[in-house]
């Protein structure tokens, strides 16, 4: 069996992190998870209507992730960045704080990503709806777009989750009293002031060794969440997937991608 290149890696680890997460999305519309009754009131629409159209819109969310998954187009890529920005811009706008939103970047940055790598926008509709095929030589210019798209996500992703921490989040503060932590409130602090600072470094200079520990630090602290552990965990591929990519991203040479991007 042919090994796969970096870009082929980037590409299916973007296309896994984009089903994960619109997968596990659409699992809590079809359990009809009682805080998306907010998200609906954010629209006008009552509770009782709500969860009428959790299913549906749970179902399309699924059918969505399992054709980036098997069988990928720009359109399905598109509207899972325009999809995921709205359902996560939905929990500011009902009531709850910004690090909400960014918090969630993976959401839409994996898929955002996925289509940079792939080679943008086109204005071509037909070519929307081709599937798209792993990039076996992205230009260099191509390749630091994605560098930049990832660090972005990663940046916002991490900082949200931070936020959060400082925040004193209940469900945050809940794993760590679970962990068996005394004092939580010190617990959450001090692991929100870390994720913000490695933030930062991930956007300006990032290493990719603190890459991989941060995306090794996701993929096990999301397990402890108390409730719908498995779904929680999946929902957050775009986490995972856009730390893992952005690791592999820069593991090619520095030199010769800025180089050639800068012209």
């Amino acid at each position: 069996m042919k090994q796969l290149n970096r870009e082929q890696k980037i590409h299916y680890i973007l296309r896994i992190a984009s089903a994960m997460c619109f997968i596990g999305h659409g699992a809590f519309g079809i359990i009809t998870k009682e805080i998306w009754c907010n998200y609906f009131a954010v629209f006008g629409i009552g509770r009782s209507t709500a969860y009428t159209l959790m299913p549906y819109l749970g179902s399309i969310d699924i059918l969505l992730g399992i054709s980036i998954l098997f069988y990928p187009t720009r359109a399905a890529a598109g509207w899972l960045v325009m999809w995921g920005t709205v359902t996560a811009l939905c929990r500011p706008l009902s009531g709850e704080p910004f690090a909400e939103f960014i918090e969630r970047a993976g959401n839409f940055g994996a898929p955002l990503a996925l289509l940079v790598l792939s080679g943008g926008f086109k204005r071509n509709l037909k070519e929307w709806f081709i599937k798209i095929t792993p990039n076996y030589s992205p230009s260099a210019n191509t390749f630091r777009q994605l560098e930049i798209c990832l660090r972005i996500a990663v940046f916002l992703l991490m900082a949200g989750h931070g936020w959060l921490n400082l925040l004193e989040k209940k469900s945050l503060v809940a794993q760590y009293t679970s962990l068996g932590f005394s004092n939580t409130t010190i617990t959450a602090h001090v692991v929100g002031i870390i994720e913000i600072v490695a933030a930062f470094m991930l956007l300006t200079k990032p290493f990719r060794p603190v890459v991989f520990a941060f995306f090794a630090w996701k993929m096990v602290s999301e397990l402890f969440y108390p409730h719908w552990e498995l779904f929680e965990w999946i929902e957050r591929g775009g986490s995972y997937g856009c730390l893992l990519a952005l690791w592999l991203t820069l593991k090619r040479t520095p030199v010769r991608v800025y180089h050639a991007a800068m012209g």
